[in-house]
């Protein structure tokens, strides 16, 4: 029995080497276009440290979520479940500058829970591609509705903007804060209020 084509195998081998080199390229080019010298010695092993560098801050787009919310039943508990300060790390969509800060996510259980470690897990899976923040926490939210059809679901976000502080208005000292409520926690105000007390709580 024929297990794999060689050829084919080839085939895909050299493609990706060839995406690969136009990844540095690319990486080149953005050298020379700031002023710099591409081919001086301190620059020469950037375009492909550069390019490991974007599977790692980008591996978002290579993930789902529903690839790691596994469900398991709640026994009963129907409080909140929150995982408060995960720390996050992320790129901004319009001038490619880091923002980062951390997320407090949430969730009341509708009869299944999964493990909390999934939460920070989520929050990476789509802080790890360009983003917005306002848009960051939606997404976090939908995923945890869609895929746990909990009661109500929670993301709140505090992060600095490197493009605030790097450029523009150069604000330094600035945190932006969004929210992103779902369910109970967006029509029930004591819901939300005791989601706020549990944050805020030292």
């Amino acid at each position: 029995m024929k297990f794999f084509d060689k050829d084919n195998t080839d085939l895909v081998r050299n493609a990706v080497e060839a995406q690969n080199q136009q990844h540095l390229e690319l990486v080149k080019q953005t050298i020379r276009a700031i002023g710099e010298d591409a081919e001086r010695e301190g620059l020469l092993g950037t375009p492909r440290r550069v390019v490991k560098m974007w599977d790692e801050i980008y591996k978002g787009y290579k993930q789902k979520p529903e690839d790691i919310l596994t469900t398991f039943d709640a026994d009963g508990y129907d409080q909140i479940v929150l995982l408060k300060d995960i720390e996050l790390y992320s790129m901004c969509e319009h001038h490619m500058l880091p923002f980062f800060g951390k997320a407090h996510v949430a969730y009341i259980p509708n009869g299944r829970v999964i493990g909390i470690s999934k939460l920070a897990r989520l929050v990476d899976i789509y802080a790890k591609r360009l983003q917005i923040q306002e848009r960051l926490g939606e997404q976090v939210t939908d995923a945890l509705m869609k895929y746990l059809k909990p009661k109500g679901a929670a993301c709140i976000i505090e992060a600095t903007h490197m493009c605030m502080r790097m450029r523009g208005v150069a604000k330094q000292n600035s945190v932006m804060t969004t929210s992103s409520l779902k369910g109970v926690f967006l029509n029930k105000p004591e819901a939300k209020q005791e989601l706020m007390q549990l944050i805020n709580k030292k």
